[in-house]
Formats: C-alpha cells, sequence, structure tokens
C-alpha cells in the first residue's frame, strides 16, 4: 500500500483556538508539510484546486512547481484537479511544463469538484458541468498523447490540428478520478481505464463502498482488465498516539469546535460525538494498531491500495501533529504495506520520454 499526504489549504481560524494565520504562514505551512512527508517517507504529497472560500488552492500548479524544487523523491498529486472550470488547452500546459519540472513525479486527480461560488466564478451550470468535464478531460488526455489534435468542443474555440507544448515528460501521465458522491466520475474513469480515487471524508463506509462497487461493474462492462483497476481512498482525520484513550481525549476539542461550526454554518451533521466519529468514520483516530485494524476493515470492502491522510495539523498542535505522523509511518505505514498489495504500476515516473 501506499501513502499521501494531502491539503486543500483551508484557511479558516483555528477550529479549537480561533486564530486565523496569516495567507503567507499558511502557504509557508503547507510547503513545511511537504518537506516533512518526503523526510518521513510518505509515498506522495497532493495539493487540492478549489476556487471559493476558505481556500488558498486556487493555483496548485504554482504550489505544486515550488514543492517540486523542495523535494526529491515524493510523487506530486493534484487533490482534484477542476477541469470542468478548465480551459483544457492550459491546463495541459501548466500540468505539462510541471510534469518535465519535477522529473516525472507527477499524478493528477481530477473531478468535478464544484461548489455554487466557484461554478458562479467561472459561469458553469449544474446543468453542464459534467459534459464540461468530460470533453475537458478527453481534450486533455489527447493533448497528452498526440502530438496534433483536431476537437470538435462545445465549450471551447474547436481545435484543428492544434499543436501544443512543450511535449510531456510522462507518456501518459496518470490521471485519477475523483469522486465523492457521483457515478458519473465513476463512469468516466471506468471508461477510459483509469484509477478510482474515493473522497471517502463526509460519510460512514458504506456510500463511498457503493460507488467503488460500480465502479467494478463499469471496469468490466468496458472490457478492461481486472488486475489493472485501482482504488485509492482518504480519510477524515488523523491522529496516532500511544493509546486509543489518549488519542479520542486529544482529538475531541477539535471535533467538538468542528461540530459547533458545523451546526453554526448549517452543515449537515452526521457524527454527534467524537465516539462515533471515530468508530463509523473513515477518520484514523487510536492507537497503531487500532489505525492498522480500521485500514484492513476498509481495505476488505474497498480494496484500495492506497491511502491519503491529512497533512494539516487541523486543529492539533503541530507538535502532536507531527509526533502522529512520525508515529504513523514507523508504526503503521510498515505493517500496512507489508499486507496490503500495492497499485498494479510502477509508482516512479510513467514511460519518461526526452
Amino acid at each position: 500500500m501506499k501513502f499521501l499526504a494531502v491539503t486543500l489549504i483551508v484557511h479558516r481560524p483555528d477550529p479549537v483556538t480561533g486564530v486565523l494565520k496569516p495567507t503567507h504562514d499558511r502557504f509557508r505551512e503547507v510547503v513545511d508539510n511537504a518537506v516533512l512527508a518526503e523526510e518521513l517517507g510518505f509515498d506522495g504529497f497532493g495539493v487540492g484546486e478549489r476556487h471559493e472560500r476558505p481556500f488558498l488552492s486556487s493555483a496548485p500548479t504554482v504550489v505544486l512547481g515550488h514543492l517540486a524544487a523542495l523535494t526529491r523523491r515524493i510523487r506530486l498529486f493534484t487533490a482534484v484537479t477542476t477541469l470542468s472550470l478548465l480551459d483544457p488547452v492550459r491546463a495541459y500546459e501548466d500540468y505539462a511544463t510541471l510534469d518535465h519540472l519535477s522529473e516525472g513525479r507527477l499524478d493528477l486527480i481530477i473531478g468535478k469538484g464544484n461548489g455554487t461560488a466557484q461554478r458562479e466564478l467561472f459561469q458553469v451550470t449544474p446543468e453542464d458541468q459534467w459534459d464540461r468535464n468530460a470533453e475537458s478531460y478527453d481534450v486533455f488526455r489527447r493533448i497528452w498523447r498526440q502530438d496534433r489534435i483536431t476537437a470538435d468542443t462545445r465549450f471551447r474555440p474547436p481545435l484543428k490540428d492544434a499543436e501544443v507544448w512543450p511535449r510531456p515528460y510522462q507518456r501518459p501521465v496518470r490521471v485519477w478520478h475523483g469522486s465523492a458522491t457521483s457515478k458519473e466520475s465513476v463512469d468516466l474513469a471506468a471508461r477510459h481505464g483509469d484509477p478510482l480515487f474515493s473522497a471517502n471524508v463526509t460519510h460512514p463506509i458504506e456510500p463511498y463502498a457503493e460507488l467503488i462497487d460500480h465502479y467494478r461493474e463499469r471496469w468490466e462492462h468496458y472490457g478492461h482488465d481486472p488486475a489493472r483497476l485501482t482504488v485509492g481512498a482518504g480519510t477524515a482525520g488523523l491522529l496516532v498516539a500511544r493509546t486509543s484513550q489518549e488519542a479520542v481525549e486529544t482529538y475531541r476539542p477539535v471535533f467538538e469546535a468542528n461540530l459547533a461550526f458545523q451546526k453554526e454554518t448549517g452543515l449537515p451533521v452526521v457524527f454527534e460525538t467524537v465516539e462515533d466519529f471515530v468508530e463509523r468514520s473513515s477518520a484514523l483516530i487510536g492507537s497503531p494498531q487500532q489505525i492498522v485494524d480500521k485500514v484492513h476493515r476498509y481495505h476488505e470492502r474497498f480494496g484500495h491500495s492506497v491511502l491519503h491522510v491529512h497533512a494539516d495539523a487541523g486543529g492539533l498542535p503541530d507538535s502532536v501533529h507531527r509526533d502522529s505522523l512520525e508515529r504513523f509511518q514507523s508504526e503503521v505505514a510498515p505493517a500496512l504495506r507489508h499486507a496490503l498489495p500495492d497499485p498494479p504500476f510502477p509508482w516512479e515516473p510513467v514511460d519518461p520520454v526526452p
């Protein structure tokens, strides 16, 4: 199994202290966390893309380009690239450039990922967002694979024998499809024979498991090799402590502050207590053995070979979060790497070309 540390670069007051860090400090924190993730042995670091409050992740290529210069081994992920909002030609140019600068360490996770503010900013409607996503991905993947393309597009000017530079380092780049609730994303992934990344952060296991089951059905429908099917999954939180009691009590103020925020802002409440959150959500909160057991339980339902955890402290003291990441890598990850399979493809660059 491979492990990613992921950030959406949320920028809101600390849920426990109420302190809002300056924007510059929040970006610095992301950079430091990426360097730490590589030092600790994580396999990848992901940066989200959002174009609305409270996120600072509107320019993931810029952030990932900076991280490419500061790291050497860790793979760099988008989490997710919102292709329904982007011109696929410009997206290709940005990511092909990043692919070279990172020496082929780039993986993309694409997804619709559209809140209301994002749709309004880019004039995307709920009715056309899926068609935009599918069209943008079709153009993007064709540019990556073909030196010239012709495309009769609806949502950007048509392309006729178009040549787009630079040509990529990896041919092709690996593209995952992020899905939280939508069968459209699942079907798009299966149709193209691409890996799926389940968000797996808001609800208990079953809705996500049903989408993964659907992915397997569609994968078979499109005639792909079952041995190549690949699933990744997210988690709702991380705190690895010496004992379960220590983990729960340390995490309790964070959970209660987030619960109060959900109620104040009218967000749906799925887990009413920290105990329920630890038991029924995908959060990895407990002793090392408890977390190993929980990942195994999810793996039995998902069959996933990649797992992401939160790169950010998320309300925990920085020292506690760092200790948790270190304990995850020293006591949890080795057991899971030994027992659970890796993805069925090389983790190093995919077919690098001159």
